[in-house]
């Protein structure tokens, strides 16, 4: 995988003409979330003891069957719509899950998204962990759709970052794509990208490179991050593919991208950049802008699984939860 990953990573950084606006490519981003999502929906069944629910199969009478709908309580773009079919399927049920809208698409305030038949005690005791799935998912990828939507008409590259749910990465950068922005590195042997730490250890910009340099025999793109203009002339200089501009001033940014001109490295801007911010960033020049809130910080997507009993129903009133 992790040659592929560098395939589609140098495409990303180095290509040329199209310098300016990066290639996606959601078919790799589909793949990983598909391998990784069977083992993310086992590990959270086992953590929810979901082979033991004490609570449904004490009150919710044998044989009992319903229908379920899994509505949006809020206007957004939706992601992890094969997951609730995985989850029921590891539960061993004869659950039906019918999807009715796409990873991407945009949805609206009480739109059904899901529909599940069979069993009412496994349709109960799989929906949380179903739905912290949609949850999640649905709410990265409604923040990368406003984030890529702040910068329309622009030459520039929205990416996420490496600060995911520790275990669900895979599905997190998924949920991104599905939203519109372009994926960073998946993993730390994707690409190399010197950070503060690395600059600090090796001391200084130059002697990272260089160090790297010795080593990079796979021929991945080395990307450099740096917090002031003398950093950035330093990095030029060296002739990297790509410059990582950390919390710096929107003066800086485009005394940089005015220094680096047409053919030199790629720059990235990066730290605390907001949906307020973005466009100015954007509009310094700058090939790409990283943000970590996409996956850090995303509100939940608000959904509800609305449930009715159909035979036998042992008192017939429709449950709800969310």
């Amino acid at each position: 995988m992790h040659e592929a990953y560098n395939i589609y990573m140098n495409a990303l950084y180095i290509s040329r003409p199209e310098r300016r606006v990066p290639a996606r490519h959601p078919a790799h981003q589909t793949a990983v979330a598909v391998g990784a999502m069977a083992d993310a929906v086992r590990r959270a069944l086992a953590e929810d003891r979901a082979e033991d629910d004490i609570t449904t199969r004490w009150a919710v009478p044998d044989g009992t069957r319903a229908h379920a709908r899994v509505v949006a309580r809020q206007d957004g773009v939706i992601a992890g719509t094969a997951i609730p079919a995985e989850v029921y399927r590891q539960l061993g049920s004869d659950v039906v899950a019918t999807e009715h809208v796409q990873d991407g698409d945009r949805v609206h305030t009480r739109q059904d998204l899901l529909t599940l038949a069979g069993p009412a005690r496994e349709i109960i005791t799989g929906e949380r962990t179903a739905l912290n799935f949609l949850q999640r998912m649905s709410g990265i990828a409604t923040a990368a759709a406003a984030f890529a939507q702040a910068v329309t008409g622009l030459p520039v590259r929205i990416l996420d970052t490496r600060k995911t749910a520790p275990g669900l990465r895979a599905l997190d950068k998924a949920a991104v794509a599905a939203g519109g922005v372009s994926n960073h590195r998946l993993d730390l042997a994707a690409m190399v990208l010197l950070k503060e730490n690395h600059i600090a250890a090796a001391g200084g910009v130059s002697a990272a490179i260089a160090a790297v340099r010795a080593h990079n025999t796979r021929g991945v793109a080395v990307e450099v991050e740096v917090e002031s203009t003398a950093q950035a002339i330093e990095a030029l200089h060296a002739e990297v593919e790509w410059i990582m501009l950390d919390n710096m001033p929107i003066e800086d940014m485009r005394y940089i991208v005015a220094l680096r001109g047409t053919e030199g490295p790629r720059l990235e801007a990066s730290g605390n950049i907001t949906l307020d911010t973005v466009r100015a960033v954007a509009q310094t020049g700058v090939d790409a802008i990283s943000v970590g809130a996409i996956t850090h910080s995303a509100p939940a997507f608000d959904l509800s699984l609305l449930l009715t009993p159909t035979a036998p129903a042992g008192g017939g009133h429709p449950a709800r939860s969310g």
